[in-house]
């Protein structure tokens, strides 16, 4: 039996990784976030929006383009709170649009969209139900950073209970938690 042959990474998350590397920026998403974000944003419906909520230095933000390959019928928005980065990010040919500023403080004027990636403090820590809100009906949220044993502090441990105990019990949503990479919580939004 032949093992089938591992596809090569996409140009613009191997460039993105490459910034990650320049800046010494670590906390790009890792596998298997990355190749997840693609699959899901394939899954968007025609004129479908994607939020990324930490931008970095692009490295999600390239999985999700990935995924959207051939399509320009997706509108992709990412929010970054450091001008420095969403800098570096806009300087590439990737077809999104980088925001500046506190997604907590943004949340409320982007709309609806069909996938969002809760990748910052902003928007998951804090803001949670801003962003919840932002999930459209039968939209799919994907919040990273969820494994407790990453954390050392009882606040940190404290803000990553606190948002489990949210999106797991939200009447809106049907969510499972991923026990892979850094933790995953898969929500869906009910229709309405």
């Amino acid at each position: 039996m032949t093992t089938p042959a591992v596809p090569a990474l996409p140009a613009a998350v191997l460039e993105a990784e490459r910034r990650a590397v320049e800046r010494s920026f670590a906390q790009s998403c890792c596998a298997p976030t990355g190749p997840l974000l693609a699959v899901l944003a394939a899954s968007v419906r025609p004129g479908g929006r994607v939020l990324e909520l930490g931008t970095g230095v692009g490295v999600g933000t390239a999985w999700i383009a990935s995924g959207l390959v051939g399509r320009e019928d997706v509108e992709v928005v990412t929010v970054e709170l450091d001008e420095e980065l969403a800098d570096a990010v806009r300087a590439t040919d990737l077809p999104v649009t980088v925001l500046t500023g506190d997604a907590v403080a943004l949340l409320p004027g982007l709309g609806a969209f069909d996938l969002v990636f809760a990748d910052a403090l902003g928007g998951k820590w804090t803001g949670l139900d801003l962003t919840v809100a932002a999930v459209a009906p039968g939209g799919v949220l994907l919040v990273d950073d969820m494994d407790l044993g990453r954390y050392h502090s009882p606040e940190d441990r404290a803000a990553v209970t606190g948002v489990r105990e949210t999106l797991l019990g939200h009447p809106a949503l049907v969510s499972a938690e991923l026990a892979v990479g850094t933790g995953h919580i898969l929500s869906t939004r009910r229709p309405a």
